[in-house]
């Protein structure tokens, strides 16, 4: 059974910080492409960060110079270090799990996401 747990939101000041982290299980993690989403009341889902089963990252541009994502293949652990934290940013974040197989088939999974409020 594949699981994906979020941990490490919450409240937090304009300019703060907190860091995500996503346990998997289930999966042979370092093989997996992963990443983090977002979804504000009203809004759809949107990418955050990917980080690749090879470590390349991606970002969106909202967020690029504030946030790093990282990966810890041995404790099969994807992070979030998210910084400069402004009101925009609160959203549900989701941790997600990718990958093709070479018969084609796609395995995607997602967690059950984690609240991250910023606040005065």
């Amino acid at each position: 059974q594949v699981q994906l747990v979020e941990s490490g939101g919450g409240l937090v000041q304009p300019g703060g910080s907190l860091r995500l982290s996503c346990l998997t299980s289930g999966v042979i993690f370092s093989i997996y492409n992963m990443g983090w989403y977002r979804q504000a009341p009203g809004k759809q889902r949107e990418l955050v960060a990917t980080i690749t089963s090879g470590g390349g990252t991606n970002y969106a541009d909202s967020v690029k110079g504030r946030f790093t994502v990282s990966r810890d293949n041995a404790k099969n652990t994807v992070y979030l270090q998210m910084n400069s934290l402004k009101p925009e940013d609160t959203a549900v974040y989701y941790c997600n799990a990718d990958r093709w197989v070479t018969s084609g088939t796609r395995l995607n999974y997602w967690g059950q996401g984690t609240q991250v409020s910023v606040s005065s």
